[in-house]
């Protein structure tokens, strides 16, 4: 089993962005809710006694949990009729399978794909080892990598095609509560590339601002550091 080849990538989807589209989701009344007020910036920090390697394979498993979990509350709205691509804003993400072959899928087979891969890789010791004594593949930083950006793309996809629904449910402030969690663990650790994760700048500015200081993290491209008004810009990778 070859992980090292990629999973997904991303290309514009050729579609105008919907920039007179309200995003609901930015909206102060919706991003002030929370489920707690806990500072998670200091919830993600290394342990002095714990290990690195066990430090991330405990939280990329229990992120895989949350998100999968907050997935599955609008999954019956997430079908392949109302989702047929992996959307978020004007981009449009593509599955690649262990070969590397371009697999063409709607959203919902997408996260399919997603949770499948990542359970069985959370569930082999090999990867993620739970038994004394044995050891953290060296490839394990960058497998830790590889989730986060497509836990990344799962939670962006809520937010961009599913906020409406999340907020019928009464669910924005787990859902808020877990995305800052997500990105300040992911920013703490290097664990998502900048360049990724901008498609979201303009949330994660107001979400984490006052929650312990996202910044740009010397991206040089200025990701996170454009002020609540930034706007997005989708690039091609």
């Amino acid at each position: 089993r070859d992980w090292a080849d990629p999973w997904s990538k991303a290309k514009p989807n050729g579609k105008k962005p919907a920039a007179e589209e309200r995003k609901a989701y930015l909206e102060p009344e919706h991003t002030k809710a929370r489920i707690t007020d806990f500072q998670f910036k200091e919830l993600v920090v290394l342990p002095r006694e714990i290990d690195l390697n066990e430090w991330l394979a405990s939280n990329t498993t229990t992120f895989f949990h949350h998100i999968n979990l907050q997935y599955s509350t609008i999954s019956e709205f997430c079908t392949g009729e109302t989702c047929q691509t992996m959307a978020v804003c004007n981009t449009q993400y593509y599955w690649y399978d262990e070969r590397g072959k371009k697999v063409k899928c709607t959203a919902p087979q997408y996260v399919d794909f997603v949770m499948s891969s990542v359970q069985k890789l959370v569930t082999d010791e090999d990867v993620f080892p739970t038994k004394y004594g044995r050891e953290f593949p060296s490839s394990f930083e960058s497998l830790v990598r590889k989730i986060c950006r497509h836990l990344f793309h799962v939670l962006a996809h809520i937010y961009w095609a599913h906020f409406k629904e999340t907020l019928a449910l009464e669910l924005h402030g787990h859902l808020n509560t877990l995305y800052v969690h997500f990105i300040l663990f992911a920013r703490e650790f290097n664990l998502l590339d900048p360049k990724e994760t901008a498609i979201m700048d303009d949330l994660t500015e107001v979400l984490c601002s006052g929650a312990g200081g996202v910044h740009s993290g010397g991206s040089g491209d200025g990701a996170g550091s454009g002020g609540p008004g930034a706007q997005n810009h989708v690039k091609e990778r």
